[in-house]
């Protein structure tokens, strides 16, 4: 990948650091002030993140809608179970393991990681397949420096994520939609997460993760559906066969491998073409707006899929 170039935004495009810094004071003042009187929160760190390299023109989701309006099904069917029901989940200590096709298997302690790790402040666009969006500051460092370390033998094609499985702090996993199989599993092929774009989040808002946002480590794929962004990781494991992924195997009818965000290509149930954006007012809290092929990253990473077809390969 070293050889592609990959073009930024203009400064006027950039959201400024001081302008979502700001947002986050406010928020944390006065809406979460209120919010955390009704939800138990566990306790944030200030990460020491130095501005990356690819800034969403848009502006920030406020605070209070990016850590209350969630899909983390390990703690429940509704937007707002994640928030309510995490507070006893143990995010420290933890650790993540590397591991399959590396010459240099490895298990991380995640706060020796972050402290190895040069954390970027990156605000990305997130499209869910449900056809709502957010944009959101997070706060981590390119999955690609953590492979690099691990030394991807020539044979290895993919990489498979794993999520903890904790029923007893995670309610969802206890029933409801135990159809879906624990743990929660995703996988990219080799080149998509080695993609500068890839993300490892330890973080957002210029604070650790909330347990409700995936903590403390989550992969954050902003051109594919947000269903691919893995939370609360364990293990990565370099493969060579393409591995199975969760909603994959729920319902691959409507869960594509790639789940590249694409307008053209409807879901079975729904149309792709527009999008529900959080935090931004009108009808159901959210204004409408067109949705953007790759979610807006095309010029980055069209090049990965040549002639595929992304009909087929959806």
């Amino acid at each position: 990948m070293a050889h592609t170039s990959y073009p930024r935004p203009s400064p006027d495009e950039i959201t400024p650091r001081s302008v979502w810094l700001s947002r986050r004071t406010l928020l944390a003042g006065v809406t979460m002030g209120v919010a955390s009187r009704l939800v138990p929160r566990a306790r944030a760190e200030t990460l020491h993140a130095r501005p990356g390299p690819f800034q969403a023109a848009e502006k920030p989701t406020p605070l209070s809608d990016v850590t209350h309006y969630n899909n983390f099904y390990e703690f429940g069917l509704d937007k707002g179970d994640p928030a309510a029901l995490s507070a006893s989940f143990a995010a420290r200590p933890w650790t993540l393991s590397v591991e399959g096709l590396v010459a240099r298997p490895r298990v991380w302690d995640i706060d020796q990681l972050i402290a190895a790790m040069p954390i970027e402040e990156r605000l990305y666009r997130m499209r869910c397949v449900e056809a709502w969006s957010m944009v959101i500051p997070w706060d981590g460092f390119p999955l690609s420096r953590l492979l690099a370390q691990a030394e991807p033998l020539g044979s290895a094609r993919y990489v498979a994520f794993e999520s903890v499985v904790r029923p007893a702090q995670m309610p969802g996993q206890r029933g409801g939609l135990d159809s879906l199989g624990w743990p929660y599993v995703e996988g990219l092929r080799l080149d998509e997460a080695m993609h500068p774009l890839t993300l490892l989040a330890v973080g957002l808002y210029g604070e650790t993760l909330p347990n409700q946002n995936g903590a403390p480590v989550r992969l954050v794929v902003p051109w594919k559906y947000g269903f691919k962004g893995i939370k609360s990781i364990t293990r990565i494991r370099l493969v060579e066969k393409q591995p199975p992924t969760t909603w994959n195997q729920m319902n691959a009818d409507e869960y594509g491998f790639f789940a590249n965000v694409n307008p053209e290509v409807d879901h079975p149930r729904w149309s792709q073409a527009s999008e529900r954006v959080i935090g931004a007012g009108g009808f159901f809290g959210g204004g409408r707006k067109k949705t953007l092929m790759f979610n807006g990253y095309g010029e980055q990473v069209a090049g990965l899929y040549g002639t595929m077809d992304l009909r087929r390969n959806y």
